[in-house]
Formats: C-alpha cells, structure tokens, sequence
C-alpha cells in the first residue's frame, strides 16, 4: 500500500526524468525501447529518474498491468530513484488546478456529448482524425451549476485555449511551433465524473515533482503545446520541462506498434524464452548504438549511447518476420 501513497522525495536542484507507463495494457517492444532512451539518457545525464504510474484511465486500467510494466522494467534493468508513484491518490492536487483555472475564466464548464462534437457542422477536424471541439460550450453558461442543471448530469471541464501559436525547442527535433486553438481547440481538463484528464493530470504531477526533462514517442507531441499552456494558466512558466520526442517503433503498414501486428508484449518474450540480452541487443539498434555481442542489462549500453545516433524517422518492425528474439520458431512474435 506504501507505493500507492502521493508522495515523492523532490530534489529541485537535480535534474529529474520520469517514466510513466500507463497500466492499460502491457509494455510492448516500441515502449521499451523509449524507455531505454529515457533512462540511458539520465543516467548518462546524472538526472534523477520517478517511476510514476499513470492509472487515471479508470475503465481501461487492466488489473496487474502495473505490476507487469514494474517486472518488465526491472527485467530489462531500468532502476528509478523514487516511486512508483500512483497518480490515482492523487485526486485533490488535480482538483485544486482545476477549480484554479475556472475561477480565473481559464476554463469551462461543457455538457456536450463526443457524438455532438464530432457531428457538429462547423467542426473541422484534425490530421489524425479526432473532431476539433467547436466551442459549443465556451460562453454558455455562467457557472458549473448551471451546466449541471442544464444538462442533468456533471459537465466536463475545458481549458480556454487562447488564439496563436505554441512554440518549444523539442531536444530531438527542433523547434516546433503548434495553433493549438486552430488544430486541436479547447480541450478537456477534466471528466464528467470528476476525473482529471491526462494533459492536466501530467501538468500538475510534472510540476509537483520538479520534472525538468520528458522524453516521449512523438505520438504525444501535440500534447506539449496543451501542456505548456496549462503550465502558463497555472503560472508555472519557469517549471516547464525540456521536452524530447522520440520517433515510434511501427508496423509495416505505417501504424504504431499495437495488437494488430501480432503478439509484441515484453513478457511474451520472456515467457518464449527470451532474455533481457535478447531483447536488449535488438532495442539497442533502435536506439542508434548498433550491433552488440555482449549486453545482459540496459547499464551495458551506457557507454555506447548517444542521442544524436539515435535514427530520425520511425523503426520498422515486422514481428512475423523477426527471428532475433525467440529461441525457436511458432512462439509469439513469430507469426
């Protein structure tokens, strides 16, 4: 019950990273290997490193996910100096910035359903597909209890996203420059059922635990903008993170590594028979150090890395024609 407690020893004079796997489903190969960068890079770095488990997605938190993603870590041979840290206990912290930023107009009580934005007329959408919230909500009600009574239910609560651009000076990429009202709109903070949602959740935990570096698959990277402008509206502008994405690891068919590609879990390799090693050599390429002989743990290859090899564009991986991480074929991974 101990790990589970919302504390966390902050050394705000010592560089701090974190990993945070999100007890949804298990660690896959495209994972690990950001989580290899992740920890070669502190440790290379002499930062800090907070194992914090992101568990807000209530209806998707798998039982014992977290329990598996702390075994595979360690399997691997990634340490951390404090945690895990569960973000669940930690509710109140959450609701505090979120009642913070309704009460300075920063944000905003919304009854609207996801059928109704994703149907509404004047909604354009973004690349990926997702609608862009129109605003529907954005000056229609004077307070939190007039959306309740209209609606008949709790409302959600969205951040006023201001009008221009959010820039960042990414370590990896460059400097990166997004209009978060034009591309992605207001955005929730905070669910119907009082839960905070992941962009506000990570502002206020990065924040609280001095995390000045996050290193992430550029899958996320619309969420920096978001997350810069709530460390803004917050007024923490001099807590915001160095910010490093990474390209992901995907499939043949151009998509992120997932189910669809076949078995890729961290524990169906071991449990065929895998070692760390096995598994360590090949993130190992990924990461830009090459072919290695000898590695039984991630310490191994610290003296290899460097961010600057690490390759620009994403990993192609095709699990059913992998032969590099089982003993024999049939076993998962091998189609």
């Amino acid at each position: 019950m101990d790990a589970h407690l919302p504390t966390v020893n902050v050394h705000r004079d010592v560089p701090t990273t974190r990993l945070a796997p999100s007890p949804t489903g298990a660690l896959h190969l495209g994972n690990g290997r950001t989580f290899l960068v992740n920890w070669l890079l502190a440790r290379r770095r002499g930062w800090r490193v907070l194992l914090r488990i992101e568990d807000l997605d209530g209806p998707r938190v798998k039982r014992g996910a977290d329990v598996q993603a702390i075994d595979d870590l360690r399997w691997l041979g990634l340490d951390w100096d404090d945690g895990p840290i569960y973000q669940s206990p930690r509710a109140p912290l959450y609701r505090t910035a979120v009642e913070r930023l309704v009460r300075s107009g920063q944000a905003y009580p919304c009854v609207c359903t996801r059928k109704e934005v994703d149907a509404a007329a004047s909604a354009p959408h973004a690349e990926d597909g997702a609608a862009v919230y129109p605003g529907t909500c954005r000056n229609r009600f004077a307070s939190i209890d007039d959306a309740r009574r209209h609606a008949g239910r709790e409302p959600a609560i969205r951040f006023r996203v201001p009008d221009g651009e959010v820039a960042f000076d990414d370590v990896f990429r460059g400097r990166v420059a997004i209009d978060v009202a034009r591309r992605l709109g207001d955005f929730v903070i905070a669910k119907g059922d009082g839960t905070a949602a992941y962009q506000l959740a990570v502002v206020v935990d990065d924040a609280d635990m001095s995390v000045s570096d996050v290193v992430r698959g550029d899958d996320l990277i619309e969420s920096t903008p978001r997350q810069i402008l709530l460390y803004r509206a917050l007024d923490w502008a001099d807590r915001i993170p160095h910010y490093c994405h990474l390209p992901l690891v995907i499939g043949p068919d151009g998509r992120r590594l997932a189910k669809r590609h076949g078995d890729t879990r961290l524990s169906a390799y071991r449990a065929a028979g895998a070692s760390a090693g096995d598994v360590l050599r090949l993130l190992a390429t990924w990461c830009g150090i090459g072919a290695v002989e000898e590695v039984a743990r991630a310490s191994d290859l610290l003296g290899k890395f460097d961010l600057a090899r690490v390759p620009r564009d994403p990993i192609v991986f095709d699990p059913s024609k992998s032969r590099t991480l089982v003993p024999s074929p049939g076993t998962p991974g091998e189609g």
